[in-house]
């Protein structure tokens, strides 16, 4: 693997949500540990599953990998890093300045961004703070998915610029006048990450066409602010073999990986690329990590259970749900997982289908890394189609301060509130401003929302959260008792239908009944899942994918069981589900989808 070929101190792997950046971070620590090294392995995804992968507990502490010696693991958890960072401006100025002074300060480090701030703070003092890292031949970053990662690393540059003019006021940091030395840290770590003798880039993709065009952009994003050495990995790749073509959906597999790296986007084409296949196996556990770089031999696998196959067939197909959607005639539907489950496809299917239906739909997507355009490449009568745009948006809000508020100010006063309006904390103003405006769209039409991989949807639920707690006590000062926020329409299965979608595998099963429980706690539950491109629910015989039909059995059964009040099962697709005739064909159950149209509930949870 050129990626391995005398490795740097730091390794940074970044991708697309679901390409396989954590299983090739853990098998490329495994790798560096057995050479006789000491290796960190550092998780910065706020919905991280390193935990899941090596089978045993870590958390926000490095923590020895029981089975390796010499390999250590660090999950860099949001929540408790930003409580860490609270504690540590508010500490000590409480009981020195008065209560209303420290109420504000801890009012402004309440938010979402502030969260943010503090995982990147920790993230940025890995790399910059040799106390912190001391002992470690190698660190190895495993990083939440692209749009996520690029934002954070685009912060040294915005805060930078935001500190050096505006000393004297305070955002989502804290107090501005003491944060130089984090301005001068977030500034190191991207020196040394541009540093190509102290840092190797890893951009990971799939051989999928709109995967690749993804990881093009995240390479020119990363090269503009001097992140220029990259080297690429295209994961699960399927083996090219006399038994693959001449199975009917391995064949048509084959044929969209081959389409999709003949046309490789031409910043991609310099880069050195290693190919890995796709394993017969869940990437779970030491011996499947070591298989992954070809340390070891594949694990044996049971073939699949034929008697177990009707109770999975017996499961309804998309348009089983699309029905229970569409019977109400209008209302919010969110589609909510990990990275790289197909929320996109599935949103879009559903959308066409009811606008197919001659329903009023509105289509968004509060992804960072969007791209519902790709997924249609056309339009269809009664749907709109839209995205949350992060600059966009900020750029509007700020217009509207400076034409609202900053209208009756003086020049010293209206440069004061340019100025405040530069801080990245905007943009999380924005954001949540236009994503209130496309829920009260709800009230009169379908809205469907593509949200962004989980953990950034549960950033944007705390905000929309945190907006309700500050409205519901303003009304109660104010003797009103009759209101709504948008976390009160999240709230009523009338009006909010959440579908949790992921695939017929550990780790993504894993992470959306976590997913299931932290929206419980909110007081959103969860509508449905989908079990996304299920081999089980396909026809192969081809060997790698019959053998990962296989694995697939225990965890269907397992969101039935356990997770899920109602459910539905889509098939892998023998052609790619782009466009809006194949859309409406997935959403029927059509291709390799079974033809049942009834909803059914599978039992309370």
């Amino acid at each position: 693997m050129r990626f391995l070929d005398q490795p740097p101190r730091y390794l940074f792997f970044t991708g697309k949500g679901g390409v396989g950046k954590t299983s090739l971070a853990c098998a490329t620590a495994i790798r560096l540990a057995g050479l006789g090294r000491k290796v960190l392995l550092v998780s910065t995804d706020p919905a991280s599953n390193v935990a899941q992968v090596f089978e045993q507990e870590i958390g926000n502490r490095v923590t020895p990998i029981e089975a390796v010696a010499g390999l250590f693991a660090l999950e860099i958890d949001p929540q408790a890093a930003a409580q860490a960072y609270r504690d540590r401006i508010v500490g000590p100025v409480r009981g020195v300045l008065p209560d209303d002074v420290v109420r504000g300060i801890e009012e402004q480090l309440s938010g979402a961004c502030t969260t943010e701030i503090a995982a990147f703070d920790e993230f940025t003092g890995l790399l910059t703070d040799s106390q912190l890292t001391d002992g470690f031949e190698h660190v190895v970053f495993d990083t939440a998915p692209t749009g996520h990662t690029i934002r954070l690393l685009q912060l040294p540059a915005a805060w930078s610029g935001f500190l050096a003019n505006n000393a004297e006021g305070a955002s989502c940091l804290g107090p501005l006048a003491g944060l130089q030395k984090q301005r001068e840290q977030y500034s190191a770590a991207v020196a040394a990450l541009a540093d190509a003798a102290r840092t190797r880039l890893v951009l990971v993709a799939r051989a999928q066409a709109s995967t690749l065009r993804e990881v093009a952009r995240t390479h020119a994003e990363l090269a503009a602010i001097g992140l220029s050495r990259q080297f690429l990995v295209i994961n699960g790749v399927l083996s090219d073999d006399d038994a693959a073509r001449a199975d009917g959906l391995a064949a048509a597999v084959l044929r969209r990986e081959r389409d999709a790296l003949a046309a490789l986007p031409e910043p991609l084409r310099g880069l050195p690329t290693d190919y890995v296949p796709l394993m017969p196996f869940n990437l779970v556990g030491l011996a499947a990590l070591r298989s992954l770089l070809g340390t070891a031999g594949a694990q044996p696998c049971d073939s699949p259970d034929d008697e177990r196959a009707p109770a999975v067939h017996g499961l309804p197909n998309l348009a089983g749900l699309v029905d229970g959607i569409a019977a109400d005639g209008h209302g919010l539907v969110m589609l909510m997982g990990k990275g790289g489950v197909g929320k996109t496809t599935l949103a879009a299917a559903i959308a066409v289908e009811l606008a197919h239906r001659g329903f009023p739909v509105h289509l968004t997507t509060s992804d960072p890394a969007a791209h519902l355009a790709e997924t249609l490449e056309g339009s269809l009568g009664n749907l709109t189609v839209s995205r949350i745009d992060p600059q966009v948006e900020t750029e509007r809000y700020r217009r509207h301060v400076l034409e609202t508020s900053g209208k009756d100010l003086d020049a010293h006063g209206r440069a004061m509130l340019e100025e405040d309006l530069r801080s990245p904390c905007t943009e999380e103003i924005a954001v949540f401003q236009a994503f209130s405006r496309v829920i009260r769209e709800a009230g009169n039409r379908f809205v469907v929302m593509d949200t962004a991989p989980t953990g950034h949807t549960l950033l944007l639920l705390d905000a929309t959260g945190a907006y309700h707690k500050e409205i519901a006590r303003h009304m109660d000062k104010s003797g009103i008792t009759h209101f709504t926020t948008p976390m009160m329409q999240l709230q009523d299965p009338q009006q909010t239908k959440v579908l949790i979608v992921t695939l017929a595998e550990t780790t993504p099963v894993l992470e959306a009944a976590s997913l299931q429980a932290d929206l419980r706690r909110a007081g959103i539950e969860p509508w449905a899942w989908v079990i996304n491109n299920s081999l089980a629910a396909a026809r192969t015989d081809a060997p790698v994918l019959h053998r990962r039909a296989a694995q697939e059995w225990p965890q269907i059964e397992i969101v039935r069981e356990r997770h899920a009040r109602r459910v539905a099962l889509v098939p892998v697709q023998a052609d790619e589900p782009v466009g809006v005739a194949r859309l409406l064909a997935l959403a029927a159950g059509g291709a390799n989808g079974q033809t049942s149209k009834e909803g059914i509930d599978v039992g309370s949870v």
